[in-house]
């Protein structure tokens, strides 16, 4: 074994970790503005909707088939446990159901040098940006020539009161330039991510595995659930789980079981 091409491998692979996590623009507390851009992988709307299960990974957002078009296990599971009719289920259900986030190409004031980022929003903010791209009186904020930078304003959880922070924007009255040099223009605009290949893909069987991981925690040191989660693990591991008719006799059968019926 080559260690210096391992070496070199490993230095590839973070450079390509780092960079990815470079292009993720989260806006900080208090107050930035920054200029959205025309898409270039879609030049008609700079919006792309995508759908996380937030509350299944540990400080890591799992991105949901339900985003490209495709079933997703984990969404199917949920469905499953609203029709139990038990309050606990339903909780657990609202938990593991995706949430939505709507992602944008933007440029960050000041820092115009790092190129096109991606900023990702909910869908109160994304209502209100769309809100005044069809006000006449506005138009195509994203312009390069003519179009309207974007104030944002981001206050912490704790100052919001809740567990996600808040955000407001207010889009700029006058028109602006993207920037003044038409080539730097040109050079943001071709270099921009592809916006769904920023997250990873999971095939339909890994989901179904990171769900029973979540419902059924490893013992090498893995976070206990507690509350709705925790009853449901402990129904799995009981073998107590119910289909329409049979009870299951271990944690692997009743969880294929779910998706059976």
């Amino acid at each position: 074994m080559d260690i210096n091409k391992i070496k070199q491998k490993l230095e590839a692979f973070q450079q390509a970790s780092q960079s990815k996590s470079n292009l993720i623009w989260k806006a900080p507390a208090g107050k930035s503005q920054i200029r959205l851009v025309e898409y270039k992988h879609n030049k008609d709307v700079p919006f792309v909707e995508l759908y996380f299960h937030f509350n299944i990974q540990k400080n890591r957002p799992v991105l949901s088939p339900l985003s490209y078009g495709e079933p997703d296990p984990i969404m199917e599971f949920a469905t499953k446990l609203r029709k139990t009719g038990s309050k606990e289920d339903f909780l657990l259900a609202k938990k593991l159901e995706p949430k939505m986030r709507v992602f944008a190409p933007v440029v960050v004031r000041g820092a115009e040098d790092e190129g096109v980022k991606i900023w990702g929003f909910g869908k109160t903010v994304a209502n209100e940006i769309m809100s005044f791209i069809v006000d006449p009186d506005y138009g195509n904020i994203a312009d390069a020539v003519n179009g309207r930078d974007i104030s944002v304003e981001s206050i912490t959880p704790a100052e919001a009161g809740n567990s996600f922070g808040k955000t407001t924007i207010r889009v700029k009255p006058n028109k602006s330039a993207l920037h003044e040099n038409s080539e730097t223009v040109q050079k943001m605009l071709d270099n921009q991510p592809n916006i769904v290949e920023l997250y990873t893909r999971h095939t339909y069987d890994e989901l179904k595995e990171i769900l029973k991981n979540f419902l059924e925690p490893s013992e090498n040191g893995t976070e206990q659930q507690t509350g709705p989660a925790a009853k449901k693990q402990d129904e799995l591991k009981s073998a107590t789980v119910k289909t329409k008719s049979s009870k299951l006799e271990d944690v692997n059968a009743a969880f294929d079981d779910i998706f059976k019926n």
